[in-house]
């Protein structure tokens, strides 16, 4: 059975300094300091150590093989995506990893789909860099869930739907730059508790604000599984319906009616919450997805999917025809 993971990160393995390149820091530069391994590096401080399954496609191939999985769909890693940076310096760091992913999916197209990360601090150089990437060969975009501080939502951000519709190009969510992340470092909990927070925060002003209905073509995917949207819609639904006044300003619509109307992938690690995303979303909007190659990740590639004892339809739709649903791609371009 073809298998496609819809949510797997890489980078390059030699980035350019650009903090003096560009005279002030932040940005993630590697340190080899070992056969391997590297080290993410923000400035002097250390980021987090990377294994070569970060950046060698041949690898990752290999190490998909042994969960009989053929496809993954790659994006850059959040802590790449720079939107704090000024713009133009933004916009050359989106071309060098668009540069970078393009050049894999080109060399190896039955095995990688590439989604682009765009300099959204400036909507303009974001459009330019999206109708490159376009004509690239790309199928659609990595956002974060904010933009410095800005929901996606925000009416700045218009023109980007526009095109990405006009495009017929999708877009994956991925939460970062997590609210409340300085006041709860100790634990992990940005990524344990902030993570699931940031990408509902997302999910919850899309739909709130109706950008959905505004533009209905556009394929929304959220990683994690929609973090904490669909496990608290009930919640959702209840402030709806009883403070329409503070709630409802600006879509007159139940978020309980989006359900079914956007894309999550497969990872939650528990069973018992994918039988729940599944009967809430549907099989044809859950995506296998993994966050590969991070610790967090599901690196069994979807192993705890094919014990759950699903239907046969089900397995399918989620292994590989609800992401070429998302992507607009036939089975046909990898088999």
């Amino acid at each position: 059975m073809l298998k496609i993971d819809v949510h797997t990160h890489i980078m390059p393995d030699r980035i350019p300094n650009w903090s003096k390149e560009f005279g002030y820091d932040g940005f993630i530069h590697l340190d080899h300091h070992r056969p391997g391994f590297a080290r993410m590096m923000q400035g002097d401080r250390f980021f987090r150590e990377i294994e070569e399954n970060c950046w060698n496609p041949i690898l990752r191939i290999e190490d998909y093989a042994k969960y009989q999985t053929q496809v993954q769909v790659i994006c850059t890693i959040p802590v790449l995506f720079a939107y704090w940076a000024k713009p133009e310096d933004g916009l050359k760091v989106s071309r060098f990893l668009n540069d970078h992913i393009a050049a894999i999916f080109q060399s190896h197209p039955k095995h990688y789909v590439g989604l682009a990360t765009l300099p959204m601090q400036d909507v303009d150089m974001a459009l330019e860099e999206l109708d490159r990437c376009y004509t690239l060969g790309y199928k659609g975009i990595q956002i974060g869930s904010n933009i410095n501080n800005l929901n996606l939502s925000e009416a700045v951000f218009i023109p980007l739907w526009e095109k990405l519709e006009q495009l017929n190009m999708c877009v994956m969510v991925h939460p970062w730059e997590m609210m409340g992340e300085e006041q709860m470092k100790k634990y992990w909990l940005p990524w344990l508790v902030g993570m699931p927070a940031e990408t509902a925060r997302a999910m919850a002003s899309l739909i709130f604000a109706g950008v959905m209905d505004k533009f209905p073509g556009i394929r929304w995917m959220f990683a994690h599984a929609g973090g904490s949207f669909i496990p608290t819609i009930g919640r959702l639904e209840h402030g709806f319906n009883c403070r329409p006044d503070l709630v409802a300003v600006d879509n007159p619509n139940n978020p309980r009616q989006y359900l079914g109307r956007f894309w999550v992938d497969s990872a939650t690690h528990d069973p018992e919450l994918l039988h729940y995303i599944l009967k809430k979303q549907g099989s044809k909007k859950v995506a296998l997805g993994t966050d590969y190659p991070f610790p967090l990740g599901d690196l069994k590639i979807g192993q705890f999917i094919e014990e759950m004892e699903l239907d046969t339809a089900t397995i399918e739709d989620i292994f590989y025809q609800s992401a070429l649903d998302w992507l607009q791609m036939s089975k046909d371009e990898f088999v």
